[in-house]
């Protein structure tokens, strides 16, 4: 294991930044279920107490106080969970020894596990005011970050290939990314979508790393809506990217369709059964039903139900391509153009990938 130096320190809040910017490894030993409800990028969760342990000392300290409490943890920490919670500490320590600790509130369950740490020769800082004030930093700058920084938006029609594009900037802040859905009526991905605390956080996170290491930069977001999949922006940064100006992606039709085929059809699929597949597709096409209208709803309905069954037999997406068509052309493409229309956005630039891609790489892009 790497030397330590050995002390009880405690991390302040004056050092918060440098623990996110420079993404130091964070041991989150609150329980599993406070930690699923939202932690920090760099953060893995390796608790003291598991949930019941936790609920029943909780139920000790509402009724006899906190030396109770103490007490019916000590009770708890039997020689053989100290050593299974001290084997999983020391494996987490020697491959990550700069890291940090934290508990809810940066108390006794930080100080406990600073101690057992101590006992076993291994020091590690533990964070002052534990996860309530790393939250309370973050959501701080993510009040305040986004007036401060330059934001261009990459917006453009479905299956333009905007993700794409944001792939290839060089400051780029990737929503879709951070909230694993990708922002339209059939863009969810297999696998849950994070609890909004841990998607603000990223973004925090995401905004204070690009503001301390290339604030002349500007950073690049993609166009959304207020939801992505279940996920709300954080609302000062939905202001600041309705007052940006927008690079607006062009594409040729063929190559949108292959996109969308690749992207929402086949690459779904591989991830999927076939019955789920089914009913990712049309169950998010009958979501759509009143907007598209009952007659085309059923068209397309009819034409992807046989698709499936081609896509089945053959392999072959092409079976999507008349229903994908009608989409574009009767529901996203309409629908773009009007939010575009009603947001008044600042269009300052139009063009295809190659084209905004340089253009990014120019000496005045805000200009």
């Amino acid at each position: 294991m790497p030397n330590r130096k050995v002390s009880a320190e405690i991390i302040p809040e004056a050092a918060f930044a440098r623990l996110f910017i420079d993404k130091v490894p964070m041991m989150d030993v609150r329980a599993p279920v406070e930690f699923n409800k939202g932690a920090f990028p760099a953060s893995i969760n390796l608790p003291l107490l598991d949930d019941e342990q936790r609920h029943a000392i909780g139920i000790v300290y509402k009724e006899s106080g906190q030396q109770a409490a103490i007490e019916a943890g000590q009770t708890m920490a039997t020689p053989a969970v100290r050593r299974q919670r001290l084997d999983s500490w020391r494996e987490f320590v020697d491959a990550n020894p700069d890291a940090a600790l934290y508990c809810f509130r940066g108390g006794l369950r930080s100080q406990i596990t600073q101690q057992w740490l101590a006992e076993a020769g291994i020091d590690m800082p533990l964070v002052a005011g534990g996860y309530k004030a790393l939250r309370r930093f973050l959501i701080d700058q993510l009040e305040q970050l986004p007036a401060q920084q330059k934001i261009i938006v990459i917006a453009g029609r479905t299956g333009t290939g905007k993700t794409e594009l944001l792939q290839r900037l060089p400051h780029r802040l990737d929503l879709e990314g951070l909230a694993r859905h990708r922002g339209s009526s059939f863009g969810a991905v297999p696998g849950p979508q994070p609890p909004l605390i841990g998607f603000e956080n990223a973004i925090a996170v995401a905004l204070l790393r690009h503001h301390h290491r290339t604030p002349e930069q500007p950073l690049f977001v993609e166009d959304e809506g207020k939801l992505i999949g279940r996920l709300r922006l954080p609302a000062a940064l939905e202001a600041a990217m309705a007052r940006a100006p927008v690079w607006q992606l062009e594409c040729a039709p063929q190559a949108r369709l292959r996109r969308i085929l690749d992207d929402y059809v086949l690459a779904n699929r591989a991830q999927m059964s076939a019955p789920a597949f089914a009913e990712f597709v049309l169950g998010n096409l009958d979501r759509i039903r009143r907007r598209l209208g009952g007659v085309r709803h059923a068209q397309v309905r009819q034409s992807w139900v046989a698709a499936l069954a081609i896509l089945e037999n053959t392999g072959s997406a092409d079976g999507f391509s008349d229903g994908i068509n009608t989409l574009l052309r009767e529901y996203y493409d309409p629908m773009y153009d009007y939010q575009l229309r009603q947001r008044g956005r600042d269009v300052l630039v139009t063009g295809d990938a190659d084209t905004l891609l340089v253009l990014s790489q120019g000496k005045e892009m805000c200009s």
